[in-house]
């Protein structure tokens, strides 16, 4: 039987992030500009979509944007922490009380979307679909809901993300303390398993810097982003142990400061619009559709 030691605990990820929902856009400072770019974006679009799901929305600020810059669709937050959809909505009220306009928010798992076949606009997601790995079945559900020419826009983290981390505690112990972030290319071949069109994607690199390594750690812990995976220490991480961890990541030190990478993956693709396609790429045609020439 083969285990996977980065096979995420899926209720440990909506605990996580429940609890750090009170004071997540107080620490969450590259998952807001990351969001921003994402949003930006939209400019791309001409068509003006009626129904618009905030996949993973957190603590729903690009609910709050999307809907003021399409007051008149129909904008849902969605989300499968809770403490995050009840953050969201704070939000919610604020729009209510300065345009009389809010949004729609549900708890719900992205593996499952409760809602209708072809029944939305557009899917946005800011930096959730690290934590589907595969990301094979948010996918497919993706597409299922997508209307035909639906656009589906996502920011993910890459694999070079947090690597300086990674590599230190590697250096330290055998245990997962990192989560593993999904390449460029797996996320375009999933998409195209999942039966999606016109996939393109492009990624962006940023670093953060920290005068030491457990206020890196903190603000992770602070955003909800601990290490749930099935590989990690059980126990409490002894101070040897970390102690070791952070000499070595000390020899990432540059002018008084440590860094921190991330690879950001920004995603674009469009429901398909041949119903008769299947999620492997063939084309089957009833035979009764087929007529005669002349």
């Amino acid at each position: 039987m083969n285990h996977d030691p980065y096979q995420f605990d899926r209720r440990a990820v909506r605990r996580a992030f429940s609890a750090a929902s009170a004071q997540y856009d107080q620490f969450a400072v590259l998952q807001t500009e990351v969001r921003s770019r994402l949003l930006e974006r939209l400019e791309w679009l001409k068509a003006v979509p009626d129904t618009i799901l905030d996949l993973g929305c957190g603590t729903g600020m690009a609910s709050q944007i999307i809907k003021q810059r399409y007051p008149q669709a129909c904008v849902i937050a969605m989300d499968a922490a809770f403490g995050m959809v009840q953050q969201a909505g704070q939000q919610r009220t604020f729009m209510q009380k300065l345009l009389r306009r809010g949004f729609n928010r549900v708890c719900a798992d992205a593996f499952q979307l409760p809602f209708r076949n072809a029944s939305l606009d557009m899917v946005f997601s800011n930096l959730m679909l690290q934590w589907c790995d595969p990301p094979d079945a948010v996918f497919a559900e993706i597409r299922r809901v997508l209307k035909p020419g639906g656009v589906f826009l996502f920011a993910s983290f890459g694999p070079d993300t947090l690597h300086e981390l990674r590599e230190a505690w590697a250096a330290v112990d055998q245990h997962t303390h990192v989560n593993r972030f999904i390449d460029m290319h797996d996320l375009g071949d999933a998409m195209m398993r999942a039966g999606m069109a016109e996939p393109v994607l492009d990624l962006e690199r940023f670093t953060l810097t920290y005068p030491d390594t457990l206020t890196l750690m903190k603000e992770l812990k602070a955003i909800g982003a601990h290490n749930v995976t099935s590989g990690r220490r059980t126990g409490l991480t002894g101070k040897g142990s970390i102690k070791r961890m952070t000499a070595i990541y000390e020899q990432q030190r540059r002018e008084g400061v440590l860094p921190a990478s991330y690879e950001v993956v920004y995603g674009q693709a469009w429901g398909n619009d041949n119903p008769h396609r299947t999620h492997e790429g063939e084309v089957r045609i009833p035979i009764s559709k087929i007529g005669r020439r002349g």
